[in-house]
């Protein structure tokens, strides 16, 4: 059903593209730019189940796009001057802004060369913890306990639940499904069940956590190249939304620290961990602001408003599907006309899979 679903989203933006419709309806639109979202990139895997290919593009198609989006004269701007174009009424060239999350280790490896060849500006958001090697990534053990077993319990909501999870198509509906309910967590309850989940089925999550980060000489790398911009997605990467206000703000305001310290620059602006409507709202907003950050950026899909229409504490991002390969598909995604917020899926857990 999902891969219907994909292959729908697909046919349809090949369409509005094709049938003219994105370009005729671009000018009332696609706003002033758009910043694009992207995590992890590195090549294609053969792992037959990998929960996560969404967030994954090759180097390759970095390589294309950057490629394309020149030729398309589009300006690439760096994160510190979208908020001083966001105050413009309509300037002759839209611009995008490249943005990666997760401070992952792929990213030196795979992505900053091709963004060096091109010489374009980006804005790389770290977690500090997890350069520091105390950060937890419990989507990556979530992926690995699924991947291994076919039979999987653990405690939900203080009962003992059993999944069962054999095929491909269970596990990636079983992975959806954990993961959907350990969002709604806070931090400490999110530790303790994947604590339990490792635990039960020999997974080690600071070694996976270890292994994906990058470390704190890449950003001394980094820091000293005039296109990036090293911004901060706090410590521990908590949903915010389920974390209590003073923690939220000790996170904020402990992963700037961090960076400035190591780095010995400013750090000003902010990415929020999973970026989702699910995970920050009013209250983290102010929060931001009271951290002294210039800009936070989400994952709420849209593009960037004139005449300062965009809140610069919830910028709206592009979170590119790495599934999907088509670059007409991105021009029609960057036109604004088929942007819509999402609502969050709702999850029946009171159903017992095993």
């Amino acid at each position: 059903m999902l891969f219907r679903k994909g292959l729908l989203a697909d046919f349809g933006l090949e369409l509005a593209y094709f049938s003219g419709l994105s370009h005729i309806l671009e000018r009332k639109t696609a706003g002033l730019g758009a910043i694009l979202q992207f995590q992890h990139v590195r090549p294609r895997r053969s792992d037959p189940f990998q929960p996560l290919r969404s967030r994954e593009i090759t180097p390759e198609f970095l390589d294309r796009m950057i490629s394309v989006l020149k030729r398309w004269d589009f300006d690439f701007l760096s994160i510190e001057d979208v908020a001083t174009r966001s105050r413009q009424v309509a300037p002759a060239r839209r611009f995008v802004c490249l943005t990666f999350d997760g401070g992952h280790r792929d990213f030196m490896t795979f992505a900053y060369p091709v963004l060096s060849r091109h010489r374009v500006s980006f804005a790389l958001y770290v977690p500090t913890g997890f350069i520091d090697g105390i950060g937890k990534a419990w989507w990556l053990a979530l992926e690995q306990v699924i991947a291994n077993n076919a039979r999987i319990g653990l405690v939900m909501n203080r009962t003992e639940q059993h999944f069962f999870a054999a095929s491909l198509a269970e596990k990636y509906q079983l992975f959806d499904v954990l993961y959907a309910w350990l969002m709604t967590l806070p931090p400490d309850d999110v530790a303790n069940a994947i604590g339990d989940l490792c635990k039960r089925y020999g997974v080690d999550i600071e070694a996976a956590s270890r292994g994906a980060a990058m470390s704190w000489q890449d950003l001394a790398t980094l820091a000293r190249d005039p296109q990036a911009i090293i911004g901060s997605a706090t410590v521990h990467y908590p949903n915010l939304a389920r974390t209590k206000g003073t923690t939220a703000l000790r996170e904020m305001t402990m992963g700037r620290t961090v960076i400035e310290t190591a780095l010995n620059g400013p750090c000003r602006h902010f990415a929020y961990p999973f970026g989702g409507r699910e995970s920050f709202g009013p209250r983290e907003m102010m929060l931001v602001r009271e951290a002294g950050f210039a800009s936070a950026v989400s994952t709420v899909p849209g593009v960037i408003r004139s005449d300062g229409a965009s809140d610069l504490m919830a910028l709206p991002r592009i979170s590119w599907d790495g599934r999907r390969r088509s670059l007409r598909a991105m021009r029609v995604l960057l036109s604004g006309s088929t942007l819509r917020t999402p609502k969050a899926p709702k999850v029946d857990l009171a159903k017992n899979y095993g």
